[in-house]
């Protein structure tokens, strides 16, 4: 039998959306799969350790990086909340990781980043990964500020970062904003893996999206990652026109990158 390439992978947010495909397809690419979460993740396979755990928790936090050959960083807050919640989850639990990533020697984090970091962006804008932060949301600065944690943590220290910023990723595009923005789970399982496999990253940020033919982003900084999408959007296209409203240009909704995250108000103001 051929031996994997990794022994062992740390997967954080293994119970979540997107963790659940990692935990899935990541299963060719290690020996064992480390996998973490604050809510149940059900019962281990024989190739997994299963690690409930808080990552606002630095105590916890810490020793699940020991013997892990790379992280990938998919735990957190899913989508806009209150700030005492996002920084928890977000901000002060991607320091920890990569906290745990420094004292253990691991040398590559693959962080689940969004489209967040960038949505006021406006749509006539196709923009590379060079662009200034603009967060749409208190979610999209906690991304933001994990992009350059990473950054730093590869300048002083040396640990290699791909952040992923991920568009929509659903079995199937949901509304017209996503056939510019979706990625497929299989394409997300992709884009990982070469994200692991590539012999020199750095810190690089990468959007995570499908071959659809209406993009709003420009992967071409990252083109050393060796990502061919092989899903699009285009194939959904006539039921996604049929089924969704079109948007008035002009909303935020529909104007800015970021969709509706844009378009809402503060999410602490009382509704």
């Amino acid at each position: 039998m051929m031996s994997k390439p990794f022994k062992r992978l740390l997967i954080t947010g293994a119970a979540g959306r997107l963790g659940r495909v990692l935990r899935a397809e990541m299963q060719a690419c290690a020996e064992v799969l480390r996998l973490t979460d604050i809510a149940d993740m059900g019962n281990a396979a024989p190739h997994e350790e299963l690690v409930r755990c808080d990552l606002a928790n630095i105590a916890d936090v810490l020793p699940l990086a020991e013997g892990v050959d790379a992280i990938i960083h998919a735990g957190g807050v899913p989508l806009e909340n209150t700030f005492d919640l996002i920084l928890k989850g977000n901000i002060v639990g991607t320091y920890n990781v990569y906290e745990a990533a420094r004292q253990h020697g691991v040398k590559r984090v693959i962080y689940t980043s969004s489209n967040h970091a960038i949505g006021f962006y406006d749509r006539t804008e196709t923009i590379d990964a060079s662009v200034p932060h603009r967060p749409d949301s208190l979610y999209g600065v906690s991304k933001c500020f994990a992009e350059d944690l990473g950054r730093y943590y590869w300048d002083k220290f040396g640990i290699e970062s791909v952040n992923i910023r991920i568009g929509s990723s659903f079995e199937e595009p949901l509304d017209r904003r996503m056939l510019a923005t979706w990625l497929s789970f299989a394409d997300f399982a992709r884009i990982v893996e070469r994200a692991l496999h590539a012999p020199r990253v750095g810190h690089m940020i990468v959007y995570g999206m499908s071959d659809n033919r209406e993009t709003l982003w420009d992967n071409h900084l990252a083109s050393s990652l060796g990502y061919v999408p092989k899903d699009s959007a285009d194939e959904y296209r006539e039921k996604v026109m049929a089924n969704t409203p079109r948007l008035d240009p002009n909303e935020p909704a529909a104007r800015y990158h970021g969709g509706n995250f844009a378009g809402a108000g503060h999410f602490e103001d009382a509704q």
